[in-house]
């Protein structure tokens, strides 16, 4: 299945994504365009992207378990139509 349509569910209220997916997905961003840095780009150079870049990381496995989790729901779950 594609992103889409995961973020699609998502946004109807056919996954509930956890708190702390969340949680990490605002803080990630947040401290993206923070212009205080734990490692700094100016001082460092390019080395100083590696903070960000591994809060990138952490927040897509944990998206990834989530439509994992999305797609197993939607393989084991029998399909209800109603007429």
């Amino acid at each position: 299945m594609s992103w889409w349509k995961f973020l699609g569910a998502v946004r109807r209220g056919e996954h509930k994504v956890s708190p702390f997916t969340w949680m990490t997905g605002i803080v990630t961003v947040l401290y993206t365009f923070w212009p205080v840095d734990l490692i700094p780009e100016l001082v460092l150079g390019p080395l100083g992207f590696i903070d960000d870049l591994g809060l990138w990381g952490v927040f897509i496995m944990l998206a990834s378990r989530e439509k994992s989790a999305w797609e197993e729901q939607l393989t084991t779950s029998p399909r209800v139509v109603d007429v």
